[in-house]
């Protein structure tokens, strides 16, 4: 009787360690699979910090991740750089895994590489919209060591769609410059189809042309 209650016993310290051990590898890895640059201010304070920060300065660029979006040599909270996507721009994907490459995307992503990489830019941010999309990258016009602008350099010379699904200060004056790229068949509009391009301008497309239809 003693020695079966001994091994019931020592079954039941074994079941214990063993949903100890399970409880911890649980939290472990719920703590360890948090998204290291999680916002942890409000919107309105992320914005106040992010202008005293960034607005107005100058930084250079440290990495082109895509046509759109690059590294800064400033830390970014658990980040060595910050990341910035670019105001009023989408460029064609190169490293999205859901589009893979798509239509001159690598041509996009190399003109912004010349164009930035290693240099000195400045930043400037909209004041009156939030500084951070829902990634939490920093929203930004990137001004070029030439005074000219990346956002509107690839518009201008059609390695860039205007983004209109999103309100910015200069959201008209995109339009027009991608309205005249267009126009004269510069970068991707020599010859792209709608199929080609990003979901969400293929919606818009389609709605213009019904709408041209109607009218």
């Amino acid at each position: 009787m003693r020695y079966a209650m001994s091994r019931r016993r020592r079954k039941t310290i074994a079941v214990v360690f063993a949903l100890t051990a399970v409880t911890l590898a649980a939290l472990d890895y719920s703590c360890s699979s948090k998204k290291p640059n999680t916002p942890l201010l409000s919107a309105e304070s992320q914005n106040s910090a992010d202008i005293q920060k960034y607005d107005g300065k100058q930084f250079t660029v440290v990495k082109v991740v895509d046509g759109d979006t690059l590294d800064i040599d400033i830390p970014d909270a658990n980040y060595d750089h910050t990341r910035i996507r670019l105001w009023g721009v989408d460029t064609p994907e190169t490293k999205n895994p859901r589009t893979g490459v798509m239509f001159f995307g690598p041509e996009a992503s190399a003109f912004a590489t010349k164009a930035a990489l290693r240099k000195r830019v400045t930043i400037y941010l909209e004041k009156k919209k939030n500084s951070r999309d829902k990634y939490h990258r920093l929203l930004a016009y990137v001004q070029l060591p030439d005074k000219t602008f990346l956002n509107e350099r690839l518009l201008e010379e059609g390695y860039a769609y205007a983004d209109t699904r999103f309100k910015h200060g200069l959201f008209n004056k995109y339009k027009q410059l991608e309205a005249l790229a267009r126009s004269q068949k510069k970068g991707l509009w020599q010859n792209i189809t709608i199929e080609q391009m990003p979901q969400w301008r293929q919606r818009r497309e389609a709605l213009n042309a019904e709408q041209e239809r109607q009218n």
